[in-house]
């Protein structure tokens, strides 16, 4: 386990937290290494030293939480992978898609429109399962391109499906509240 002395902020969020630089990580491990790292850094451990030691502990506790957050997530530590290996996911400017993909996710949103104006929360489960085994299905096929086929290219045409079915996630979810309120 690193020590406060070793701590160094030019570490990327893998070496950070002691981990292989891949997509497929030990979530376990990465939870124990943040709760370690953690304890170290804690701000609270530093509020008796002056205010530059204080400010330095902050910015140790905001790295190490931004890292946890980046590597807990699939679709941000895609991202991050591919930005360490100079590739711009191009999410905000290439908005091109296969034609299949772009239909079923036309498909996808009317059938959450459906869904919410007839407020049935059994059909939001049911595109929620779906939806989630396919994010799972996307992130293997994410996984093999960037840990097996350094596909990088690839890689990030999958980064931008994955987005819109966070998208597509976070809309079911304002589904649920409409019905819900």
């Amino acid at each position: 386990m690193m020590q406060l002395a070793s701590f160094d902020f030019q570490h990327n969020h893998f070496q950070l937290f002691g981990l292989a630089q891949s997509y497929q990580i030990d979530t376990a491990q990465l939870d124990q290494q943040y709760r370690a790292l953690q304890a170290l850094v804690h701000p609270d451990k530093s509020a008796h030293l002056p205010d530059a030691e204080q400010r330095l502990a902050m910015q140790r506790a905001t790295l190490v939480n931004e890292a946890y957050q980046t590597l807990r997530s699939p679709l941000r530590r895609a991202r991050y992978l591919l930005s360490l290996h100079g590739v711009d996911t191009q999410e905000e400017t290439n908005t091109v898609m296969p034609l299949d993909f772009l239909m079923a996710q036309m498909e996808w949103r009317e059938a959450v429109s459906e869904a919410r104006q007839a407020r049935d929360e059994a059909a939001l489960a049911q595109l929620e399962t779906r939806l989630q085994r396919e994010t799972r299905e996307l992130e293997a096929q994410l996984a093999v391109k960037i840990d097996a086929e350094k596909d990088y290219a690839a890689a990030a045409a999958s980064v931008r499906k994955l987005r819109f079915m966070e998208k597509l996630a976070e809309e079911i979810h304002a589904a649920y509240d409409a019905i819900d309120n």
